[in-house]
C-alpha cells in the first residue's frame, strides 16, 4: 500500500493528557539552564565549513553516500523521480560558420519548461564531447550584457582581452567550446531569460510569506507545505539540470562518456550539486563557489537539511576520484588554496589520483568567469575531456547573438503565460510524481530518508557521561537527579531518574510534551501513573528535553523553533544549517535511550512513552533506536504534520508530509507498540505495513476515552510485563 493511501485513510482523532503539570524535582539550581551548545549561535550560510579528510577509501565510500543522499533527500529528489518525456523542440538555427547556435525548449516536469541554446561546432563528426552550462547569478542570464562601459573595465584590469567575449562573457565560453567540438547547452536558472513560469522575484528575490499560497490543498514555494514536502526553487532547480543532461547525454552526436559541466557562482553551486548526485558528467569545473566560506546566498542555492554538517568543499569532494577543478577569486573563495583544497588533494590522493583535482587562484579578480578564468576551463576540459587541442588554447573573437536569436519564443513557438494557478499546480504534480516514486518501496526510501534528516544514532556508551547532582530516599524509591551528557556534541540532558527499592531491573523512559515537571504533583511526588510504574518495579526516566523544563529561562520565548536572522522568510536560510527543534528533541530522547541501554542487564526491559504532544518526537526516536528499546507506548492525539502553519511550531519538520506524515514515522518503528489519537481503521492499516515490511511488532490500539488514555498507557505496561514474566 503507497503512502498517498495512508495519508487518504488516516482520520484526524485527538485525545487528551490529564496529567496536572506541577513542579518536578530541579536538576540544575533555578534560573540555570544546561550548558548546551544548542543554545549558542545558530549556523549559517556565512559560518565556517571545514573538510575533514576520512581515514581511507572506504570510510570515504560510505561518507560521500551519505552526503549524496543527503542532497537528494534536501532537494527532494529521494527517491528520485522517474522521468516524463522531455518533449523537446528544437528551432530557429543560427549559422556562425564554425558553429551553429539552436533554440530549445523541454519539459522536467509536464508542462514545466526548461529553456536554452544548444552551441555545435561544424565541421565535426562522430559522437562528440557535450558540456552543460548553468549560467548563474547574471543579470538576464543567458541574454546578459555587460554593457561597453563595464566590458572596458574589465579589458583594463586584465580580466578580458576582447570586447565582444567581455560584453558577453557567458556566451564566450559556449562559443569557445563548441569550436574545440563540444556539443554545448547553455540552459536558463528560474526566472532568467527565457524561462519565466516562476518569476524571477519569486525563484530567487522572495522575501514575504503569501498567506494564497499557505494552505493544504493549494500552496507555493517557500509555504509551509511547500516545506514539509520538501520542494525548493534549489530542488527544481537541480531537477532541471538533470533532465538536461538527460536529453544532452541521448543527442546522436554526444558522447555520453564525455560529458562536462561548468558555471560560475550559482551556476558553479549547480555544477558541483548535480555532479555529486549523478553519476554521467565525467569532469566538472565550478568557478568561484566552491569554499569553506559562505555557502550560497541564493534561495536557490539553499534547502532544508541541505548543509547540516558539511559544505560546499563535501559536495566537490563527491566527484572525487574524477576530474575537479575550481576557480577562486577575491570573493568568498579567496581562501580556498589554504582552506578547502589542500584537503581535496588529500582526498585525491588517498583514492590513488592526485592529479585530478585543481584550482586557479586569482585574488587580483573580484567574483567572476572572465576570460582568465575561462583559460584554466579551456585546459581542463581539453585534457579530460580528451579534445586534443595544443596549449595554449587562445579565446577568439566572435559575433554576438542578439537576444533576438537566443529567445527559444517566437510566433511559432509562443512563451507560455501562467496564471495565478500554475506555481501551485506546479507543486501539486511535483507532490504527486514523487509519491508515486516513493510507493515502489515506501518504507525503505522513508527510513533512508530519515536517516538523513535525524542524522543521529542511540549514542554508544562511550560517548556518555552521566553526572550526578543529587539522591534523595523517598521511602520506596530512589529519586536521583543529573545530567546526560554527550561531550563529543556539547549536549545535556537534565533528567530524574525514580528507582524503586524492590527493582525489577525495567525501566520506563517516559516523555512528556510539557517536560518532566507534569509527572510530579505540586508536593513533588509522582503522579498516579508514575506511582504505578514504580510499585510494580518499574524505574522511570523523567527528562526534560532541549527547550522544556529546565532548559527554558524565565526570559525564554514560548516553545518555538529559533530562526537565523535573515530579512527574508525562507525556512532553508535557518534549517539548512540547523536542525528543526522536532529533531533536536528526538537526539535527546535517543540520548536517553542510549544511557539507559548502557546500564541496562540481560533480560530488562526498556519500555518508551510518548505524550501529551511528545507522540512524535517518540515515534521518531523509536523509529532509530531499533532494538534498543523493547517496547513503545504512544498518543498521537490524532496530530499530522499536514496541519502546521508555521516554521516556527516546535512540530515543524521538513519533509514529513512527503514521506507518509505521522503514520509513517508509526509504521517505521519495529517495536510492539500501544497506540492512543488513531481510529482502529488506521491502525489496521499500519499493522498491515509493518507486516509486508517484516516489522515484528504488532500496534495495540487504545478504546479508552482521551482522558483515560494515560491510565490505559500503564496498564499495557504492566500487563505484557506479567505476560513476560509468566514466560
Amino acid at each position: 500500500m503507497s503512502l498517498r493511501s495512508v495519508l487518504l485513510v488516516c482520520l484526524l482523532s485527538g485525545s487528551l493528557n490529564t496529567f496536572a503539570v506541577a513542579a518536578a524535582p530541579r536538576v540544575l539550581p533555578e534560573g540555570k539552564q544546561p550548558d548546551d551548545v544548542r543554545l549558542g549561535a545558530l549556523r549559517t550560510l556565512d559560518s565556517y565549513f571545514p573538510f575533514t579528510v576520512p581515514d581511507s577509501p572506504d570510510v570515504w565510500a560510505i561518507r560521500a553516500e551519505r552526503t549524496r543522499r543527503r542532497i537528494q533527500v534536501a532537494t527532494g529528489l529521494y527517491p528520485m523521480p522517474e522521468h516524463s518525456p522531455a518533449q523537446a523542440v528544437v528551432h530557429g538555427r543560427v549559422d556562425r560558420g564554425d558553429f551553429t547556435v539552436e533554440r530549445v525548449y523541454l519539459q522536467s516536469y509536464p508542462g514545466h519548461f526548461v529553456t536554452g541554446s544548444l552551441f555545435r561546432p561544424v565541421g565535426r563528426s562522430g559522437r562528440l564531447p557535450g558540456v552543460l552550462c548553468p549560467h548563474g547569478h547574471w543579470s538576464n542570464g543567458r541574454f546578459f550584457d555587460a554593457g561597453e562601459e563595464e566590458a572596458k573595465k574589465q579589458i583594463a584590469a586584465g580580466a578580458e582581452s576582447m570586447m565582444n567575449p567581455a560584453r558577453f562573457p557567458l556566451q564566450a565560453r559556449c562559443v569557445q567550446l563548441a569550436r574545440m567540438g563540444c556539443v554545448v547547452f547553455h540552459y536558463d536558472m528560474l526566472g532568467n531569460a527565457d524561462s519565466q513560469q516562476i518569476p524571477l522575484e519569486i525563484a530567487h528575490g522572495f522575501r514575504d510569506r503569501r498567506p494564497q499560497l499557505e494552505t493544504a490543498d493549494r500552496w507555493g514555494f517557500f509555504s509551509p507545505q511547500a516545506e514539509l514536502r520538501l520542494q525548493s526553487i534549489m530542488g527544481l532547480q537541480t531537477y532541471n539540470s538533470i533532465r538536461a543532461l538527460d536529453w544532452l547525454s541521448t543527442l546522436p552526436d554526444v558522447d555520453p562518456q564525455r560529458i562536462g559541466v561548468t558555471g560560475a557562482s550559482g551556476g558553479g553551486t549547480q555544477t558541483f550539486i548535480l555532479s555529486a548526485i549523478d553519476p554521467r558528467p565525467a569532469t566538472e569545473f565550478p568557478a568561484v563557489m566552491v569554499s569553506t566560506a559562505m555557502q550560497g546566498g541564493c534561495t536557490c542555492e539553499n534547502a532544508c537539511y541541505l548543509r547540516s554538517g558539511v559544505g560546499n568543499i563535501d559536495f566537490a569532494a563527491c566527484f572525487a576520484p574524477k576530474p575537479l577543478a575550481m576557480t577562486a577569486a577575491d570573493d568568498w573563495t579567496k581562501e580556498l588554496e589554504t582552506k578547502g583544497l589542500p584537503e581535496l588533494k588529500q582526498l585525491y590522493g588517498l583514492l590513488g589520483r592526485p592529479e585530478n583535482v585543481s584550482a586557479s587562484i586569482h585574488l587580483e579578480f573580484g567574483h567572476n568567469y572572465n576570460a582568465v578564468s575561462r583559460q584554466a576551463m579551456y585546459h581542463w576540459f581539453n585534457r579530460h575531456l580528451n579534445l586534443g587541442h595544443a596549449e595554449p588554447i587562445t579565446e577568439q573573437d566572435f559575433q554576438p547573438l542578439t537576444r533576438e536569436e537566443l529567445t527559444v519564443w517566437n510566433d511559432s513557438h509562443p512563451r507560455p503565460v501562467p496564471d495565478e494557478n500554475y506555481e501551485p499546480s506546479l507543486l501539486r504534480t511535483i507532490h504527486e510524481v514523487s509519491q508515486q516514486a516513493l510507493a515502489a518501496d515506501p518504507v525503505r526510501f522513508a527510513r533512508n530518508a530519515y536517516e538523513i534528516i535525524v542524522d543521529r544514532e542511540v549514542p554508544r556508551p562511550e560517548e556518555l557521561t552521566q553526572r550526578k547532582l543529587f539522591e534523595h530516599d523517598r521511602g520506596d524509591y530512589l529519586e536521583i537527579g543529573g545530567l546526560i551528557e554527550l561531550p563529543g556534541r556539547g549536549e545535556q540532558v537534565p533528567e530524574v531518574f525514580l528507582l524503586p527499592k524492590a527493582p525489577t531491573g525495567d525501566v520506563v523512559i517516559w516523555i512528556d510534551g510539557r517536560g518532566k515537571d507534569a509527572l510530579f504533583d505540586q508536593e513533588g511526588r509522582p503522579v498516579a501513573e508514575i506511582a504505578r510504574l514504580l510499585a510494580a518495579g518499574k524505574a522511570v526516566a523523567c527528562v526534560d528535553l532541549i527547550g522544556l523544563g529546565e532548559w527554558k529561562a524565565e526570559s525564554a520565548k514560548k516553545d518555538e523553533n529559533r530562526r537565523v536572522e535573515n530579512d527574508r522568510n525562507f525556512a532553508g536560510y535557518t534549517y539548512g544549517y540547523n536542525s528543526p527543534l522536532f529533531v533536536q528533541r528526538v537526539h535527546d530522547i535517543l540520548t536517553v535511550i542510549g544511557l539507559t541501554r548502557a546500564h541496562a542487564k540481560d533480560g530488562q526491559q526498556i519500555d518508551l512513552v510518548g505524550v501529551a504532544g511528545a507522540g512524535p518526537w517518540v515515534a521518531l526516536a523509536a523509529a532509530m533506536s531499533d532494538d534498543a528499546v523493547n517496547r513503545v507506548a504512544i498518543d498521537t492525539e490524532g496530530f499530522r504534520f499536514e496541519s502546521l502553519t508555521s516554521y516556527a511550531d516546535p512540530q515543524f519538520l521538513p519533509g514529513a508530509v512527503k514521506y507518509g506524515d505521522l503514520p509513517a514515522l508509526l509504521w517505521l518503528g519495529r517495536q510492539p507498540m500501544w497506540l492512543a489519537g488513531e481510529d482502529e481503521r488506521t491502525i489496521a492499516i499500519l499493522n498491515e505495513i509493518r507486516r509486508l515490511s517484516g516489522g515484528p511488532g504488532e500496534i495495540i490500539s487504545s478504546t479508552k476515552k482521551a482522558e483515560e488514555n494515560s491510565s490505559a498507557l500503564v496498564d499495557w505496561l504492566l500487563e505484557v510485563s506479567q505476560k513476560n514474566v509468566a514466560k
